[in-house]
């Protein structure tokens, strides 16, 4: 029978070495992946399951861990704990590890190994932070980055299409968290753009009142909105209200702003949101929507659905001024046309806030059933549907280049 262990049974993260006999570790887990399968090359015809998770036992340091094995084994040893629980580790693999590889595509550690897991022989147990001991609390609260080192929303945004690809450090306060979305694969499989592990972390957070630091996010420059987009990748370590200057400076500001109503609404975040156009399989005809938009009773619920009908009218020789419209970089909304500025991002400086052109054209959109009029034709879903951009650039189809 297991007995419990005292703080001198477990070593130190930073004392690990591979000629360590039989070790046991104990630590607060940091960052998790979901669990993933590959062809297993000794056994052709078959799978090996793994997922790694990394643990932290004090301010300067924390190692990966990686574990192997049966599918029964690698799954009901990944619901066993999450991100923010404390684990002991009874004899785990120490192995050196090749940072330049494994630091590609595994969180960036201070240490020079990397646990290993074995189904025969390691042992992971969950216990409780506060009976094991209390300072495993506080380690969640510490960036495994420079404070110092991140950029800020505006530092990206004035970045924009340079920083795309790129995987760095981001401050920034929660200002709304959307549902789960899921999409079917082409095998019919239910998919998702996050790992569960990353979305059930998010769906933690209390916007307006939550600031993440999250460590070597990617960068992305999102066509279908027109904007810079952050992506959880396995690399990826978020820092929950981090205990620094900079997040005291920024969660004092947040809340500041709540407070005076500066900032925008929540509602008005998630209108932005990217729609996966795979997830939207419901099928309207104009008829149908016309009177969904009567049962509405003026709410402003987004509706997503697919119409089988064509554009009956498309007025591309109004004015000039009709047809391209400004709209806000941060926000993506369109800009008050007088002032040219804009109404949404009031918390953001002038200084940190662009404009750029975009298509805002008005169609009408007719099947058998009758036709929607005043629909509107917009942003760069209207480039790729006109072959062109706001600049006039014409777009080669790729059967004619």
């Amino acid at each position: 029978m297991a007995h419990s262990r005292s703080a001198r049974d477990f070593v130190a993260l930073s004392d690990l070495h591979p000629n360590l006999a039989r070790p046991n570790v104990i630590g607060v887990v940091i960052g998790k992946t979901d669990v993933r399968s590959f062809p297993d090359r000794k056994n052709i015809g078959t799978e090996r399951y793994t997922f790694n998770f990394t643990i932290r036992d004090s301010p300067t340091c924390f190692i990966n861990v990686q574990s192997w094995g049966r599918e029964e084994y690698i799954r009901s040893l990944s619901e066993s704990f999450r991100v923010g629980d404390c684990v002991t580790i009874e004899n785990p693999l120490i192995q050196s590890k090749e940072a330049e590889r494994e630091e590609k595509f595994n969180p960036v550690t201070p240490s020079g190994y990397k646990l290993l897991l074995s189904e025969n022989h390691s042992v992971v147990k969950t216990s409780s932070c506060y009976d094991t001991d209390t300072r495993l609390l506080a380690l969640l609260h510490l960036p495994v980055k420079d404070p110092q080192d991140y950029y800020s929303l505006g530092d990206i945004v004035a970045n924009g299409q340079s920083l795309h690809g790129r995987v760095l450090n981001v401050l920034a306060a929660v200002m709304a968290v959307g549902e789960p979305k899921y999409f079917m694969t082409s095998d019919k499989r239910k998919g998702q753009s996050w790992d569960n592990e990353s979305i059930q972390l998010a769906q933690s957070w209390v916007p307006q009142e939550t600031v993440i630091f999250a460590s070597d996010v990617r960068i992305n420059f999102d066509k279908f909105r027109n904007c810079m987009t952050a992506t959880v990748i396995s690399k990826t370590i978020i820092t929950t209200n981090p205990e620094t200057a900079e997040a005291n400076v920024l969660f004092s500001f947040i809340k500041e702003s709540a407070q005076a109503g500066a900032l925008p609404s929540p509602v008005k975040e998630l209108a932005n949101e990217t729609i996966n156009l795979e997830a939207v399989v419901d099928v309207y005809t104009v008829e149908q929507l016309k009177e969904k938009a009567l049962q509405s009773d003026g709410k402003l619920e987004p509706l997503h659905g697919i119409i089988y009908g064509y554009i009956s009218t498309l007025d591309i020789d109004e004015n000039v001024s009709r047809v391209l419209r400004n709209r806000c970089s941060i926000c993506r909304f369109i800009v008050n046309e007088a002032s040219n500025t804009c109404t949404f991002c009031s918390d953001v400086s002038p200084e940190a806030k662009s404009t750029f052109a975009s298509f805002d054209i008005l169609v009408d959109v007719t099947d058998h059933t009758g036709t929607l009029r005043s629909c509107y034709l917009s942003d760069c879903v209207a480039e790729e549907s006109l072959g062109c951009t706001v600049r006039g650039d014409w777009a080669v189809p790729p059967e004619l280049s």
